[in-house]
Order: C-alpha cells, then sequence, then structure tokens
C-alpha cells in the first residue's frame, strides 16, 4: 500500500481523502471510509474488468456541477484484486486526484 496524503477534488471541493490508499493501473483507489458520501449517488452503470470484475458506477454532484460516471468500485473482486474491493477510483478527465 502506497503511502502519502491524497486528495480527489471537484472544483476545489474535497470529495475524498486519504492516508492509506490502493495504486492499480495508475488510478488512485481510495478506502471507502474516505469518501464524502454526500457527493456520490449511485447509478445503473456497470463494466467488467477479466481480472478486477464488475464496476459498479457514481455521480457526483458538487454544487450545481454533475459529473455522471466519474468515479467507480468492485463490490465483488476477483482474487486478484481483493485488496481493493469497495475501493472508489476517479476518471482523471473529471475529477483531479493529487498527492498533498
Amino acid at each position: 500500500m502506497p503511502s502519502g496524503h491524497v486528495e480527489a477534488i471537484v472544483d476545489g471541493t474535497v470529495v475524498a481523502e486519504s492516508d492509506n490508499y490502493e495504486l492499480v493501473e495508475g488510478n488512485v483507489y481510495f478506502p471507502p471510509s474516505s469518501i464524502k458520501s454526500e457527493y456520490f449517488t449511485k447509478t445503473d452503470l456497470h463494466t467488467h474488468c477479466p481480472w478486477k470484475g464488475d464496476a459498479s458506477y457514481y455521480t457526483l454532484k458538487v454544487g450545481d456541477k454533475e459529473l455522471e460516471n466519474a468515479a467507480w468500485y468492485y463490490p465483488d473482486t476477483f482474487d486478484k484484486a481483493n485488496h481493493i474491493k469497495d475501493y472508489v477510483a476517479f476518471y482523471k478527465t473529471k475529477v483531479n486526484v493529487t498527492a498533498v
């Protein structure tokens, strides 16, 4: 597990932050306890990864800005991805994820 403080930011608002996270395929995966749930709404979108499992998605709403399917997580992972079960990652084109 990498160390250091990371934040996910939308228009200056921190929607997730943690000192403990996972880095997989260039994406920071935040523990579920680190997201600020008031900005997240589950969507009906699901995609499949052959080694991680089926991903579910969140839409983020910050103020008047809505980012559809901007974050994803794996509620049921395959064995090789158990370390990111329920962890949340963000599309870099929609959410600014930075190490602080």
